[in-house]
């Protein structure tokens, strides 16, 4: 809400300065009053059309909440840029009263009530889009509260990071294998520099191509064990331009609730509709393709191997049987488990007995196990080539980076002969996640993954935490919301096969007690 009051929408007066408040604006202030009652411990409150919001007691997060549920309530919207222009319990109930009047006047050509541009006053930082950012981070910086994204790290090395000078124990990179770093992979991207450059300066497509892209895809489709391969310059744009190239208007996709951002960018991206089953539940998905398949052309299923936030990972022999009863393809989304999963690091199709063959499309990134950039799609020889000609993200995208192709090859040809990373990085995942359940810490679904969250419940009390680890030596970054819903705010914690025992011992102490020090101070 703004610092400087000025009138909302233009209007020259409340509407109870003339004559008293209207009907509306007088439901509107009583739908405040029992609203702000419900969200703050005064007692006695007694609003009129004057009260200014910030004498209400409670904060601007919680104001605009507020806000929100009575426009809910009169099924109204105020315009984004006119809500930080509200500043009493009356600019509510003019701008309610003013959205109530627009919405039985002027329509669009399409009958829709007419949409007012959005006033863009003398710069970026009138958006509201920004404005509603900059208030969370002022709100958090109020409380005290460091801002930890974008931290400039020194230098990496192994399980530990420099930051500002100072040497930490890492535990906020998904380096599982600590393949990023290794002597081998190094040396491997050193050589493709020398030969290649830096770049190949062009699209894969046109002049991008070289040995090392074919000999990276082979290898990767050989170690998956499918027919081919296609590799990415990013993991996200990987699975942001390929959904959208298996499906269309005619078609439904069914993902898991906690999928990847870059999946519901590419659904969003293909015109297909777009449902959500509850996370894991393979049961729920068939009863919802059992009402829903026969009213689409095509079907696609995305899950993941390892679910980033929560450290879980499907049923996936469950998924596999729904998508060829109900005649559906299945995409599966590695990122996570590729190199982290299974006896060699074959996935979560090693890890179940499921032959990779029967899913449709696997993808996944090379920027995490496999210790370099980029991302990868893999499966039948057909679909390889249908996306190497039609797939955005490579015909009109510079191709992954020659060092970035060669610390691949490397990292995978290094896991083949080195298979007991793996489980080096399992027995590591498995001590963290057994001393953590012993100090009673709140670690949700993970099981048998590297990703490790300790669930806290607010996003304040997780940045508290992870400002506490820091100053006792630790990264451990913190998962807040609307990353993950507000009273799932957590410290998630990445185990690598390069931590030590005694690190990860130590890590479980030091975060015991710097939780037991936030629980003594509030």
């Amino acid at each position: 809400m703004s610092e400087a009051h000025s009138t909302p929408l233009g209007q020259s007066s409340t509407p109870w300065q003339s004559g008293g408040p209207s009907e509306v604006a007088a439901r509107v202030i009583d739908a405040f009053e029992n609203a702000v009652r419900s969200a703050s411990p005064k007692q006695g409150l007694m609003l009129s059309g004057d009260t200014p919001l910030f004498e209400l007691g409670i904060d601007s997060l919680k104001q605009l909440e507020i806000v929100s549920r009575i426009q809910d309530e009169f099924n109204v919207r105020i315009p984004e840029d006119r809500l930080y222009d509200i500043e009493t319990c009356g600019d509510v109930a003019t701008a309610i009263e003013h959205q109530l009047q627009a919405k039985t006047s002027e329509t669009t050509t399409a009958g829709r009530p007419a949409v007012e541009p959005t006033k863009i006053r003398d710069s970026f930082q009138d958006l509201p889009e920004y404005r509603r950012l900059r208030s969370r981070i002022d709100m958090l910086e109020a409380a005290g509260c460091e801002n930890p994204f974008f931290a400039v790290h020194d230098a990496i090395k192994g399980s530990r990071t420099h930051l500002e000078g100072r040497e930490l124990i890492d535990f906020g990179r998904f380096n599982y294998l600590g393949m990023a770093g290794d002597p081998t992979v190094n040396e491997a991207a050193k050589r493709a520099v020398d030969h290649y450059g830096t770049s190949v300066a062009s699209s894969r497509l046109v002049s991008g191509t070289t040995a090392l892209h074919r000999e990276v895809e082979q290898t990767l489709a050989d170690f998956l064990g499918v027919d081919d391969a296609l590799v990415f310059s990013s993991g996200f744009v990987t699975n942001a331009t390929i959904v959208a190239q298996l499906v269309g208007a005619d078609d439904l996709i069914l993902h898991d609730e906690l999928i990847h951002h870059s999946i519901v960018t590419g659904s969003q991206l293909s015109s297909a509709e777009r449902l959500s089953f509850p996370h894991n539940d393979w049961q729920a998905l068939d009863e919802m393709l059992e009402r829903r398949r026969n009213d689409f052309r095509r079907v696609l299923i995305a899950v993941e191997g390892v679910y980033s936030m929560d450290g879980d990972y499907p049923e996936l022999p469950q998924f596999v049987e729904v998508k060829k009863r109900r005649r559906a393809m299945l995409m599966l989304d590695e990122a996570h488990s590729v190199g982290t999963m299974g006896g060699t690091g074959r996935g979560v199709c090693e890890l179940q007995g499921v032959d990779p063959r029967e899913l449709d499309v696997r993808v996944g990134t090379i920027g995490k196990a496999l210790g370099g950039a980029g991302g990868f799609v893999c499966g039948s020889a057909a679909l390889i080539e249908y996306l190497k000609y039609t797939c955005p993200g490579i015909i009109f995208s510079t191709a992954l980076a020659p060092p970035c192709a060669a610390a691949a090859l490397a990292a995978i040809r290094l896991l083949e002969k080195e298979p007991q990373r793996v489980a080096t990085l399992g027995e590591r995942a498995a001590y963290f996640l057994k001393l953590a359940r012993q100090r009673g810490f709140n670690v949700g679904s993970s099981e048998g993954t590297p990703i490790i969250p300790v669930i806290l419940g607010s996003s304040i009390l997780a940045l508290k935490a992870s400002q506490g680890m820091l100053a006792r030596g630790y990264n451990v970054p913190p998962i807040l919301y609307p990353a993950v819903e507000e009273e799932r705010a957590r410290l998630r914690f990445f185990i690598s096969a390069r931590h030590s025992e005694q690190e990860i011992e130590s890590a479980v102490e030091q975060l015991a007690e710097v939780l037991e020090e936030l629980q003594d101070a509030s």
